[in-house]
């Protein structure tokens, strides 16, 4: 851990739009048995990632403020984390993944407070702080992977999702707090599962946030790196679950050369064991290859079918017009002409308008609280676009302030009304203000005189379509959607308590570096209330072994222990595993 204090290093802040993302840790909430699950885990990889990990694993715990013997704590990893141009940040379960992705554009590490319940000590769907800050953070210290994560980033808050992608995201969260609930029963369980089933059927189409999510499962979640034939882990999936981490090395495990059709298109299902893993060459392969997958994407593509992947998502979304115009609301509508290319964008509730990511005065929320809608396009018989026009093309036009004016779209759209104000920025018109307006297409009116100042937005296309706002400092809490969906805490029962004393004597007694005679009695006295009240806990046996084993202290308690621990291993395949690796490493 580092003892450099705060102000030697620049702490990255929390943009305002994510702060409401961001949690307390709460440090002291840790229970010595999350330590102890913390450390299994943590000494298993070590050893088991010293050659199958990509780089040094340790030393990536290690320059990012972890040890393995205790649940890190998020601000002294963000200390840390900070002399590489990184931060940390806790939040809480799952995040929506536009915004989880935000995070990373900053160059912020989201990491999940919660730590997985020792029954799914091998693998959670949940995320918690072992795949989190044990997963992700020890590859930042590789600049490859750093550029290429924060690139992801950049593109991924960009992304496009639709309402079933959304929909699909509270399912998803919502299984993972009902099953890392010790109190969720069966009933409950089975219940979500369903919902999950229900919202990924309903999922019938790709979208772009399908396809990053699906992208990004494959490469920065379940990685591989180096050759088919003998592939190194770089993935945090795979770094934080020591069951997926040892069984991608078993025959029925496919190890394929990556691709990025392959990689954007290829199911996952989180709650089971991946079937395959791709393996790329280098961080510079997939860094290109999510260049190229970038250019695909409505932010660079803008146009008609951007506009219309807006208005799927059903959620805040910026349009920008090829002025630079920036407009950010949830789009619900567009008016086509007859070759079928939207003249006419319609928001409805809060937008905003912007140029350059900074908000224009007077367009705020508030302003346009209703909605916005403008025309798409050129002004019929004129060559030059009307964000280009000059002054002299603006008194050609009947574009004078004051004055009334009649324009009329080469799409057909008419507006119709006294010029209130003409704005440019940076050199081109972005709005034009009318009173006493109707605009229409055909017979559809847009917009009607009563209605107030029309706002006219001007731009001959629509360059880039993104998800968020533009402004998202000024859009600040309503950026992005959080789940009404809360982790669950319980309180803490007598039962409960006495376990975690007993962990947490072993603990002391492991850390004070004891005389051998103290580390007999007080090991008989656990184990003696272990064997009584807990016959089914194996981690706090095998923490007993580790302390008696290496000096051979008590022989006789080791086989005694030993025997319990096959007894209970033989109760299934999984546990077998966890407690042979356990007993392995203690000896």
């Amino acid at each position: 851990m580092s003892n450099n204090p705060v102000t030697t290093h620049k702490l990255l802040s929390v943009p305002p739009h994510l702060k409401p993302f961001c949690v307390e840790q709460t440090y002291e909430k840790y229970t010595p048995i999350d330590h102890a699950v913390w450390r299994y885990v943590l000494r298993q990889n070590c050893a088991f990632l010293a050659e199958k990990g990509y780089g040094s694993y340790q030393d990536g715990l290690r320059v990012t403020g972890m040890s393995t013997e205790s649940v890190p704590n998020i601000e002294e990893m963000n200390v840390e984390l900070s002399k590489m141009g990184w931060g940390a940040v806790a939040i809480d379960g799952f995040i929506p993944p536009v915004a989880f992705f935000d995070f990373q554009a900053h160059r912020l590490l989201p990491i999940a407070g919660d730590i997985r319940t020792l029954d799914h000590i091998a693998y959670t769907p949940a995320p918690d702080i072992i795949h989190e800050s044990a997963g992700h953070a020890p590859m930042l210290h590789d600049p490859g992977y750093a550029e290429f994560l924060q690139f992801f980033g950049e593109i991924g808050a960009k992304a496009l999702a639709s309402k079933e992608d959304h929909d699909l995201y509270e399912a998803i969260r919502l299984l993972s707090i009902v099953k890392e609930d010790p109190r969720a029963t069966a009933e409950q369980v089975q219940a979500a599962e369903d919902k999950l089933a229900q919202a990924e059927a309903a999922v019938t189409e790709s979208s772009e946030a399908g396809d990053i999510s699906k992208l990004y499962w494959w490469t920065v979640e379940y990685g591989l790196i180096g050759s088919v034939q003998d592939p190194k882990i770089y993935g945090a999936g795979l770094l934080s679950s020591m069951g997926e981490s040892r069984a991608l090395y078993r025959p029925h495990v496919q190890k394929v050369p990556f691709s990025l059709e392959a990689c954007s298109t290829k199911d996952y299902n989180i709650t089971e064991p991946q079937p395959q893993l791709y393996v790329c060459e280098n961080f510079e392969q997939l860094t290109e290859a999510v260049k190229a997958f970038a250019k695909t994407m409505a932010y660079q593509v803008g146009g008609t079918a951007s506009l219309k992947k807006a208005v799927r998502s059903d959620n805040l979304a910026t349009a920008v017009y090829s002025s630079g115009l920036q407009v950010s609301g949830t789009f619900t509508h567009l008016e086509y002409d007859g070759a079928g290319e939207a003249v006419y964008l319609k928001t409805t509730g809060p937008t905003m308008l912007s140029v350059d990511n900074k908000m224009l005065d007077g367009h705020d929320l508030e302003y346009h609280g209703e909605g916005f809608g403008s025309p798409i396009g050129r002004v019929q018989g004129f060559a030059t676009p009307l964000e280009d026009f000059s002054d002299a093309q603006l008194d050609e036009a009947g574009l004078k302030v004051g004055a009334h004016a009649e324009l009329v779209f080469a799409s057909g759209v008419q507006v119709a009304g006294e010029v209130k104000y003409v704005q440019r920025e940076a050199g081109k018109i972005v709005l034009i203000g009318f009173d006493n307006c109707t605009v229409t297409h055909g017979d559809t009116v847009l917009f009607q005189a009563e209605w107030g100042t029309f706002d006219m937005a001007v731009g001959a296309a629509i360059t880039s379509v993104y998800a968020g706002a533009a402004d998202r400092a000024a859009w600040a809490a309503s950026t992005f959607s959080k789940s009404a969906l809360n982790t669950k805490r319980h309180d803490v029962t007598a039962e409960e308590q006495k376990l975690y004393d007993l962990y947490q004597t072993i603990r002391d007694l492991r850390e004070s570096q004891a005389a051998d005679s103290e580390v007999r009695d007080v090991t008989a006295s656990v184990l003696s209330d272990l064997d009584q009240s807990y016959p089914n806990d194996w981690l706090l046996r095998v923490e007993i072994l580790e302390l008696l084993a290496p000096k051979a202290l008590a022989p006789e308690r080791e086989a005694q222990i030993a025997a319990h621990l096959e007894q209970l291993a033989a109760t299934g395949a999984g546990l077998q595993e966890l407690i042979e690796n356990g007993v392995q490493l203690a000896r």
